[in-house]
């Protein structure tokens, strides 16, 4: 939808003409169900204002009327290119109010299923920031690889794009051994597609006019608006929340932190693309990590909290006691203790925060989602401001929006 508009000037003057253009919701540009209204001067964006709502689910207040595991799948349709990592930090969030402590091996296990998506984020931004400067092709090829990533988790937990994958405490059960075996596979073959996907992009002369000063912002507005992740990253913020409040043994790993300088279009890919080699260090670690344990040790995949954690399923088919605590479980028959937290993990485009309040009944009191997408949609009418239409593609591509969490 579209309609011209005339602008009345001094006397003498020229008279200009804008178009004012509805670029979205359902426009196939705009990768989600996102409203921007334009003011168009010719091609260039003269002001812009955002319309959030029209994916508007009403999960925080769902989460009020619902025991805790229900609450893991909603958590999933958040960012949902990398919805592992949200069921961990909601796992998290859960284990910190109840002062659960998990073993060193769940904690190895999470990490490296939450760098596995990661890297699944990072790569479907990136390449399709490829897509919306005209390169299809890379997009295509890395597309693989986020399959395998899938078969990981479907082998872990039966799901592939919304997991729901691990329990309060721990996993639903230990890791086979095929899912090891892709996990090598993976970790054996990706890296040289990631360098061939980078070297078709990095010093491309055309991708980095269509990149390079556009969708700008200074490491000082991107703080006032409350960037986190890789968009602040790349305005020269070393924030990230895996080093500055480390969760599921984080401090244990070795890796480095890529900062940009200009906060741009073409650093936002740089910082996500190191990132993503980052990763796959962190993943290696963690890997040795969990080769090292023996014996019992090797069988952990949960803590000891039997309130919380569903029996084996052997022992709900011949024992009252188990059958009892899984249906107890499963219909949330289990009090919360009472008490207030808030756990913030790294999620794959910033951090996603949980704000839980209990008052001891078997659902949360309150439950806020603190969701990146949120807050960097405030700021793109400022990025965009004085772009070319063509910019304000690849700025919403580069800033990661996801329009699952963008309006929880």
């Amino acid at each position: 939808m579209e309609h011209q508009h005339h602008i009345t000037l001094p006397e003498g003057s020229i008279e200009k003409q804008t178009t004012t253009l509805n670029l979205g919701p359902t426009h196939p540009a705009t990768h989600g169900v996102f409203q921007n209204i334009l003011e168009l001067d010719g091609e260039r964006i003269v002001s812009s204002e955002q319309t959030v709502g029209y994916i508007h689910r009403a999960f925080e207040k769902l989460a009020e009327r619902r025991p805790l595991y229900q609450i893991t799948p909603i958590t999933d349709r958040l960012n949902y290119c990398s919805s592992p990592i949200n069921n961990m930090g909601w796992h998290i969030t859960c284990e910190k109010l109840m002062q659960i402590k998990t073993p060193k091996r769940v904690d190895y296990l999470r990490v490296i299923i939450m760098e596995l998506a990661r890297i699944s984020d990072h790569l479907i931004c990136n390449s399709i920031v490829g897509v919306d400067s005209g390169a299809y092709s890379g997009f295509l090829y890395v597309m693989q690889y986020r399959e395998l990533i899938y078969e990981i988790y479907e082998e872990i937990c039966g799901s592939r794009l919304t997991t729901n994958i691990g329990r309060v405490g721990g996993f639903e059960r230990n890791f086979n051994t095929t899912a090891f075996d892709k996990l090598e596979k993976f970790l054996k073959e990706f890296p040289k597609v990631w360098k061939e996907f980078e070297d078709l992009f990095l010093r491309n002369r055309i991708f980095m006019d269509r990149l390079q000063n556009t969708g700008a912002i200074s490491a000082e507005r991107a703080l006032n608006y409350g960037f986190t992740g890789p968009n602040l990253r790349a305005a020269g913020v070393d924030y990230d929340v895996r080093v500055h409040s480390p969760y599921s043994s984080y401090e244990d790993f070795e890796f480095t932190v890529p900062v940009g300088k200009t906060g741009d279009n073409y650093d936002r890919f740089l910082v996500r693309g190191e990132e993503v080699w980052q990763s796959l260090s962190i993943i290696e670690q963690a890997y040795r990590k969990v080769q090292a344990f023996k014996g019992a040790e090797a069988e952990v995949y949960h803590a000891e909290v039997p309130e919380f954690y569903l029996p084996k399923k052997e022992d709900v088919y011949t024992k009252m006691e188990a059958l009892i605590w899984h249906f107890k479980i499963i219909m949330g028959e289990t009090a919360i203790p009472k008490g207030e937290v808030y756990q913030s993990v790294e999620g794959g485009n910033g951090e996603l925060g949980f704000y839980f309040i209990s008052d001891g009944g078997r659902t949360p009191y309150r439950l806020h989602f603190r969701r990146p997408c949120f807050i960097y949609y405030q700021a793109y009418a400022e990025l965009t401001k004085g772009a070319m239409l063509s910019d304000a593609i690849i700025t919403m591509s580069s800033l990661n929006l996801i329009a699952g969490e963008l309006d929880a």
